[in-house]
């Protein structure tokens, strides 16, 4: 996969299952082929990680290529941003000696997430009986004032609308107040933070279309947050993110359809899930305690440990016909080793009898399985399909048979090298 990417192509990244799918490290070691990584969607509730050596780097509102000093980088209008946060990532990255200037942009398009924000979905996830598990970074509540027409935009705090934002924050905190049973929030204080914000944001704001039609005939990574799964039309409702991560997403945050756009979903070798929500193929007890330290799968935004299970692969079916899915890179497929016994997914039996289909508004859905011998020995150092144990090899094909979608490539460990490529991408 190295050397750059030819003419014009459009890929996007997006993950098919419920996020946390490794789409990090994949933009990482793709990035350098673009002139442009654009992140379509979500907020800070993201987590892609990225490891250098000893250095594990996440991104929560940075696309992931910002680590390569060639290529620009974009956060789009679908996205929500909270500007503590994001100033904070670049300082970060400015500490270990990365220098963003003139290579992250943000649209002045996108919502801004303020602290009225934070502190009712905090709220709201206390006093549910089944809360839905968000993150607790405001993401959803920006979000619910965008499509209810009162948020504030980027373009809004350069613009120093200061009525609107202290309309907004008294509006916010009567319901604090009244519904919550809340302390209000200090406008004097936050339109005086916000208004520096926007003085800092100046710099960086761009308009998404004008800024766009500049890399129209050039190389552009289009990066998703979340997983299909999560999509908030197509998942598992109302246990899903507040955006649409599917491919299908992009037109709507950049103003645009991308030509010749090839579509990459992310698979891990395995399931996982964060918060709560259907999982057909959960495995509970000490198994899942062994995948789970094995794979160090806790969340890169909030630390909880995640859920863990087999492939579905209806599920996956699923989430590749949504996005129209033309390749399948592999990931964490090294955790799978030393098991005696691997199972896949593969249908599932419900109150109205057998069904191969996955259908995210059903709670009866009780997995069938498909069992496959493990395989002994490590794989992290593998670089060729071939010198994979015949075990692993064999996973692969079945997974790769079942879902219908080729396997371009395969994750056998968290760092950029540990990648066996079976075809070119593009």
């Amino acid at each position: 996969m190295d050397g750059k990417v030819s003419g014009d192509h459009k890929v996007v990244i997006v993950g098919l299952q419920w996020g946390d799918e490794g789409k990090g490290k994949i933009i990482d070691i793709l990035a350098p082929g673009f002139d442009l990584v654009v992140r379509y969607q979500g907020g800070p509730n993201a987590g892609h990680t990225v490891h250098r050596g000893d250095r594990k780097i996440i991104f929560h509102q940075l696309p992931s290529g910002v680590l390569h000093p060639e290529v620009q980088n974009l956060i789009a209008s679908g996205c929500v941003v909270d500007p503590r946060r994001l100033f904070e990532e670049l300082e970060a990255l400015k500490g270990i000696g990365i220098d963003t200037r003139d290579r992250v942009w943000v649209s002045k398009f996108a919502h801004v997430i303020l602290p009225h924000h934070i502190a009712i979905d905090g709220m709201r996830e206390d006093g549910k009986a089944k809360p839905l598990g968000t993150t607790r970074r405001g993401v959803g509540m920006c979000y619910e004032d965008k499509f209810a027409r009162i948020g504030i935009r980027i373009g809004d705090l350069i613009a120093e609308d200061t009525d609107r934002l202290r309309y907004l924050i008294s509006h916010k905190n009567f319901l604090l107040i009244e519904l919550y049973g809340g302390e209000p929030l200090d406008d004097r204080r936050i339109l005086k933070e916000y208004m520096e914000f926007g003085r800092r944001l100046r710099p960086l704001a761009v308009s998404d279309p004008y800024f766009l039609k500049g890399f129209q005939n050039r190389r552009i990574l289009f990066e998703s947050a979340q997983g299909t799964l999560l999509d908030i039309s197509f998942g598992t409702y109302p246990y899903v993110t507040s955006s649409h991560p599917i491919v299908g997403g992009i037109g709507a945050s950049i103003g645009m359809i991308p030509n010749r756009l090839l579509k990459i979903g992310i698979v891990k070798a395995y399931t996982t899930r964060v918060g709560l929500g259907p999982f057909p193929t959960e495995i509970e007890g000490e198994l899942g305690e062994i995948l789970r330290k094995k794979g160090n799968e806790y969340g890169s935004t909030t630390g909880r440990p995640r859920r863990i299970g087999w492939l579905d692969i209806p599920a996956l079916r699923f989430a590749a016909i949504i996005n129209g899915i033309d390749a399948i890179i592999l990931t964490k497929l090294d955790v799978l080793s030393g098991l005696k016994e691997i199972k896949i997914g593969t249908g599932y039996q419900t109150d109205s009898g057998p069904t191969e289909e996955f259908d995210p508004t059903r709670d009866d859905l009780v997995p069938e399985y498909r069992s496959l011998p493990g395989w002994e020995g490590e794989i992290a150092g593998v670089k060729g399909f071939d010198q994979l144990p015949r075990e692993a090899q064999e996973y692969v094909a079945m997974v790769e048979d079942l879902i219908g979608v080729r396997i371009v490539g395969i994750s056998v460990g968290p760092e950029p090298d540990q990648m066996i490529w079976r075809e070119r991408l593009i």
